[in-house]
């Protein structure tokens, strides 16, 4: 996709990892969001007026062929009364360093550490 011809073939198979992992996010983003218009009876069109876009434009959004922003992300979460969740996980196995069951441990034995989680959810903003 980015990388042209004369790439190398580390380069090619960085792309390759890119475009998988898009697609996994975008499948995981269309799954979520019909989930939540399916538990709160919303239909496509339902979605638009509350978004103030088309439903032609709800169909491009969950048809999932676009790299969307973070502004329609933040317009899609205020429709459906709700809040995207995102966690970055390491791939790696031995990676101590952001492993949970670590970060588990020390929360244990220091009550003024915790899991990524709980620590989100300790130090959001006051309302």
């Amino acid at each position: 996709m980015g990388f042209g011809l004369g790439a190398s073939p580390d380069q090619r198979a960085a792309e390759v990892r890119i475009d998988e992992e898009l697609h996994g996010l975008i499948t995981q983003l269309t799954n979520e969001i019909n989930w939540h218009m399916r538990e709160r009876g919303l239909t496509r069109a339902d979605l638009a007026a509350r978004m103030g876009v088309s439903p032609g434009r709800v169909s491009q959004i969950l048809g999932g062929g676009e790299n969307l922003t973070l502004r329609t992300l933040a317009a899609l979460a205020v429709a459906l009364d709700a809040r995207f969740d995102f966690e970055l996980n390491s791939l790696k196995v031995d990676d101590t360093f952001t492993s949970r069951a670590k970060a588990d441990t020390e929360a244990a034995q220091n009550h003024h550490s915790y899991p990524r989680s709980q620590h989100q959810q300790n130090t959001s903003p006051r309302r």
